[in-house]
């Protein structure tokens, strides 16, 4: 059974303006704000580009270690779930308009090709946790399994999206296995990318980003754990956008508030319970408390992603939330370029490079929250000033060129009485 149906297959090419679901992009712009605040609140923790001496420290250290548990009960696995599947859902939405056409599957991986050499490039050059070449490897298993049926999705997308690294993590622990060759998160290593950082070693700190890839990504599996939390989620994402709903959005919203009911309360607070161990309010199971927490995360965020997305949604077919989320919009039409400069925030703040501040080990999570928060203010802003001008953002503009060719050269919007 193919993808897609006769309204999705009048026109070849990615979506276009008219084809837009705002709801989607709504969500996409809201789910980057919380994978800023992930991102940059992780990056600049224990273990990466802090020793846990150098944050207690801080005069802010209390405040500080419980907004990084908020942060974590709250948006972590959560936002990039969201994320995740709203990128799954929107490859789905391409395939099901032009599956079917002459050279849609060399287009469409041409497309996921140029997605994984913008993420090689970003995880080796600008920010070492990129995702977007996990997603473009996902796309191309996305495009495989095009023919499953929608039960199928569901089932191996849902068993994939409840195992990631912290799986892997458990393991080894428990067989007593350390497959890296170096300790990427201890003082030692956190205090020589510091140093280099503080430098303002452009260079130096490539050297530091593919040496942490090489010992966390590759030589201990993280590249394969992350794959399958990606593919996992956009196998769900497929499904959902197969089960049609995206045809009706104002029809699916008075069943959202029970959805919201049974997806938030367990989600809630089997999460509160996993950020408390984690961050070691609460250690049940002693010193693996966080080891045993990080089992219970992915499915967790799982329920709290479906809720998040549901109370969204509604507020969106309000009056009042829509105005209050209307600023989300343009954002998640610029994912891609906004996404990419939340990285270049990240390298400004921790490190000295050029105008860089080199906070790192120097600043806690509650600051690092407030500068994240008036950057996406910024980002919101200047997304709705480029698109009140252009038909896309910068880097959606350039993907599109790489991907269809021609002179695209013209970015204005073209004027509606045009």
């Amino acid at each position: 059974m193919a993808w897609g149906h006769d309204a999705m297959n009048e026109t070849v090419g990615p979506v276009g303006e008219g084809d837009r679901i705002s709801e989607l992009d709504m969500l996409r712009g809201a789910a980057l704000l919380g994978v800023l605040l992930v991102n940059i609140v992780g990056f600049a923790a224990a273990g990466f580009m802090s020793t846990a001496d150098q944050l207690a420290a801080l005069p802010t250290a209390g405040i500080d270690r419980v907004t990084e548990m908020l942060v974590n009960w709250l948006l972590r696995d959560k936002a990039n779930t969201m994320f995740a599947t709203l990128f799954g859902l929107g490859f789905y939405l391409q395939i099901a308009r032009n599956g079917d056409r002459p050279g849609f599957t060399r287009r469409f991986s041409r497309r996921l090709a140029w997605l994984l050499v913008f993420g090689i490039i970003n995880v080796g050059f600008i920010w070492i946790w990129d995702i977007l070449h996990l997603y473009a490897l996902a796309g191309f298993v996305l495009l495989l399994v095009r023919n499953w049926s929608t039960r199928a999705l569901v089932m191996v997308g849902f068993a994939l999206a409840v195992v990631d690294v912290h799986w892997l993590e458990f393991i080894d622990h428990q067989l007593g296995v350390t497959l890296e060759t170096w300790p990427a998160y201890s003082d030692a290593a956190v205090l020589e990318r510091q140093a280099v950082g503080q430098a303002g070693d452009y260079w130096g700190l490539v050297v530091q980003f593919w040496r942490f890839n090489l010992a966390d990504w590759y030589e201990n599996w993280g590249i394969v754990a992350w794959g399958v939390y990606a593919l996992g989620r956009f196998m769900l994402g497929a499904a959902i956008g197969r089960t049609g709903v995206l045809n009706n959005v104002a029809g699916l919203v008075p069943r959202l508030p029970r959805l919201a009911l049974f997806t938030l309360l367990p989600g809630l607070s089997v999460g509160l319970a996993m950020a408390l161990m984690f961050a070691g309010f609460w250690q049940p199971f002693g010193e693996e408390s966080p080891l045993i927490a990080g089992l219970g995360r992915p499915g967790t965020a799982l329920l709290q992603a479906a809720g998040y997305a549901s109370l969204l949604v509604m507020a969106w077919h309000s009056g009042l939330g829509r105005r209050l989320l209307a600023g989300f919009v343009p954002v998640g039409q610029m994912a891609l370029t906004n996404y990419l400069a939340q990285g270049l925030l990240y390298g400004f703040v921790l490190f000295g490079v050029g105008p860089g501040l080199a906070l790192a080990g120097h600043i806690g999570a509650t600051a690092l929250v407030a500068v994240s928060l008036a950057f996406f203010g910024g980002q919101m802003a200047f997304s709705r000033w480029w698109l009140a001008r252009f038909r896309y953002g910068p880097m959606e503009w350039l993907w599109r060129w790489l991907t269809y060719g021609g002179a695209r050269p013209v970015l204005r919007r073209v004027a509606v009485a045009a």
